[in-house]
């Protein structure tokens, strides 16, 4: 019981694997294991002897360590872009409706799910952002193919890009961390690729 596993929503589950600095001769460059696990449909697991689901998928793939660390920082880069758009939007609405002190009182007692409400809030890109994101998501979809092949650049975001889900894209590639993947286009974006 105590090894019990519950995923009540479909969720995608990523850690990295850094090995020891020895490395075989014929291989050249310093790579790192991404463990990956998901699952299509709620499961809930008591007994991991007898447990057998075909909703649940599981893999690992080796990927270049200098890679990963390029990608994480031009992710960091779109995720400040992402906030930086979020915060534009968000002064010329609050120019365009300048509240009362009494709506301001009340406006601070909401900033907290207001926050929470903005990270899911789709972000419309600018020309220069969007094809930022565009690079971002080719170099993903690249380290991600199972079939190394040289593939054409996106030409369109393929999931709605909202904070959270660049947030969760910045640690997905943090070989530092690992992360849990729920939003749901995102989420059918990777599990597509593995």
């Amino acid at each position: 019981e105590s090894r019990a596993a519950n995923a009540s929503n479909k969720e995608l589950s990523i850690q990295w694997y850094i090995p020891s600095l020895a490395k075989p001769s014929n291989d050249t460059e310093a790579k790192v294991l991404l463990l990956y696990a998901y699952n299509t449909k709620p499961v809930k697991i008591s007994n991991i002897k007898i447990f057998s689901s075909m909703s649940m998928f599981s893999g690992y793939l080796w990927i270049p360590l200098a890679r990963i660390i390029s990608l994480q920082e031009e992710l960091s880069k779109l995720k400040q872009q992402v906030e930086n758009l979020m915060q534009s939007s968000k002064s010329l609405s609050s120019v365009s409706e300048t509240p009362s002190f009494a709506e301001q009182s009340e406006t601070l007692k909401i900033i907290p799910s207001t926050k929470d409400k903005m990270n899911i809030a789709k972000v419309h890109l600018d020309e220069k952002t969007e094809e930022m994101a565009k690079r971002c998501l080719s170099e993903v979809r690249a380290l991600l193919s199972v079939v190394p092949a040289p593939s054409l650049p996106l030409t369109e975001v393929p999931f709605d890009v909202t904070l959270q889900s660049i947030a969760d894209l910045e640690c997905m590639f943090d070989p530092a961390s690992g992360c849990v993947i729920t939003e749901e286009s995102l989420f059918r974006w990777i599990t597509s690729l593995l």
